[in-house]
């Protein structure tokens, strides 16, 4: 990395373009999270190392893919990823800084909400899960210690490592997500439509939020999903009935009759108050300007490559006449959204640098998603797949409430201390809490084998089972994100009715209802 001195002083920084590297915000399992701080402004941001050398390529492909689906979205109220930086042994990603930690932890601190403040978060949720779907993209993993909170204490959604784009007319087969949030036809290993997936996570969301607890649990995983399945949950008598009306529409176990995101906010409950609150809650989206390209040779080459990248479009020469089409369509937004981003950003990486004695022999390079200069098309940066940003925990705890050792995060060269201990970070599914906590841990047993090309700890629940039930995988994402995959059970398998949970530096955590 780029090195630095200050003056009058010893310390030695670390640079990465104009931000300098400060302390340690959270640990991982593909690396470390700093404090980045620009050297003339000021400004902070977080910036996620990621360690090349020690990633497998599928995973790195993960982290590329969500990378570009970072790109995609623009909104008050996602997470942004500003920059991508690379040598050849690092990746470096610029994100926005927030302070506030998770909504989860906010929930646990705070108990139930009261309805108007439960109301500002949801309206800012869904105001940015409406502008991801208007996008085509389907987040998947929605939960509260996936929703962050700025010093306003305004939502961020991240993690999007479980993301993927839903072209017109298809449905998704991958089963994902996290087993208190994911919807019936997810848990059963059906074909689904993941714009209607997201609102039942966003139901279960606004139900925790205004009760304190979740609409369906229970300490035995089969009996957890059973109860998801059939979709029956008591709401208490202190939540407004016009919001108890709201919540069932959401959480209904019929995906065709569930609501949809036009439906939520025309709602009376999420429109009550008054009109700048809600202006400023349910910003206005951008509309995306598409236009007829007359050939291929007018399609940019490092745009078509990004697309490529996100591995929903798998065949190119269709995707080139989707782009030529004189019709709307979801290629032609991706396109020009990807389009505009380069063109707004500069096309040479021209930023303000510290004085450096002497640089090392390779410092970061910032990735350039800009337009042709003089003829000649920028390099444009793939994306990826899993959270860059929430800093994950570096230890998970068992069922007996001992807390496992963490693997070491990859350690940059010449690093200074920072004696800086990495954030909390928690989830909604399942860890032995304070006393009073609403908080409870599920039953596991530790098998101390690894899986092939793993590199933490696994964590199995067996539990009895028919052939077509879900098997639950609980994965970390590429970018520090955790979260579970679930997939139809497979009679084939050595055991049958098996469930296996993997659980790498994640923590699970449980409100119970």
């Amino acid at each position: 990395m780029e090195g630095g001195g200050s003056t009058g002083t010893s310390e030695v920084y670390q640079y990465v373009g104009p931000f300098r590297l400060e302390k340690t915000l959270g640990k991982g399992q593909t690396g470390l999270v700093k404090l980045g701080v620009h050297c003339v402004t000021g400004k902070k941001v977080a910036i996620k190392i990621i360690n090349r050398e020690k990633l497998s390529e599928s995973v790195l492909m993960k982290v590329e893919r969500e990378i570009a689906i970072m790109k995609l979205i623009e909104h008050p109220h996602v997470l942004g990823l500003s920059d991508v930086y690379e040598n050849k042994k690092y990746l470096y990603l610029v994100l926005e800084h927030v302070s506030g930690g998770e909504l989860f932890d906010y929930l646990v601190k705070k108990g139930r909400l009261t309805p108007k403040e439960a109301r500002r978060f949801f309206r800012q949720i869904i105001s940015a899960l409406d502008f991801c779907h208007s996008h085509s993209i389907c987040h998947r993993d929605l939960k509260p210690e996936n929703l962050l909170l700025d010093e306003r204490n305004n939502i961020k959604i991240a993690d999007f490592g479980m993301a993927s784009l839903q072209p017109a007319g298809s449905l998704l087969e991958t089963s994902c997500g996290s087993p208190h949030y994911a919807c019936p036809e997810v848990i059963r290993g059906e074909k689904y439509d993941g714009r209607r997936a997201d609102v039942w996570s966003c139901g279960v969301i606004l139900y925790a939020l205004l009760v304190g607890a979740l609409p369906f649990d229970d300490d035995n995983l089969r009996q957890l999903l059973e109860k998801v399945k059939r979709g029956v949950f008591h709401v208490p008598h202190f939540v407004p009935p016009d919001c108890q009306q709201l919540l069932r529409g959401m959480i209904e176990v019929n995906p065709e009759k569930r609501m949809t995101l036009a439906e939520i906010t025309r709602h009376p409950w999420v429109t009550a108050g008054g009109r700048g609150e809600l202006e400023q809650e349910l910003p206005m989206m951008e509309v995306v300007q598409t236009r007829v390209l007359p050939s291929a040779e007018a399609i940019d080459p490092d745009v078509l490559q990004a697309i490529c990248s996100l591995g929903c479009f798998k065949q190119r020469e269709k995707l080139i006449q989707e782009l030529l089409s004189p019709h709307h369509n979801t290629e032609k937004v991706i396109y020009f959204l990807l389009l505009e981003r380069k063109r707004r950003r500069p096309a040479r990486d021209d930023e303000p640098r510290p004085a450096a004695p002497a640089l090392p022999p390779d410092p970061p390079r910032k990735r350039l998603d800009t337009c042709r200069v003089n003829g000649q098309s920028a390099h444009f940066g793939q994306i990826s797949e899993g959270s860059p940003i929430t800093p994950r925990r570096s230890q998970y705890r068992s069922a007996s409430g001992r807390r496992g050792e963490g693997r070491s995060s990859p350690q940059l060269p010449a690093s200074p201390p920072t004696g800086h201990t990495p954030h909390r970070v928690s989830s909604l599914g399942g860890t032995p809490a304070t006393p009073g906590s609403p908080l409870a841990s599920p039953s596991v047993r530790e098998h101390h084998h690894q899986r092939a090309n793993s590199t933490g700890p696994t964590i199995s629940l067996n539990i009895s089972g028919e052939p077509g039930e879900a098997v639950i995988i609980i994965n970390e994402s590429p970018l520090l994100g955790a979260g579970v995959a679930v997939r139809p059970h497979s009679p084939s398998q050595t055991h049958r009715g098996m469930c296996g949970v993997e659980a790498r530096e994640s923590k699970r955590q449980v409100l119970k209802s």
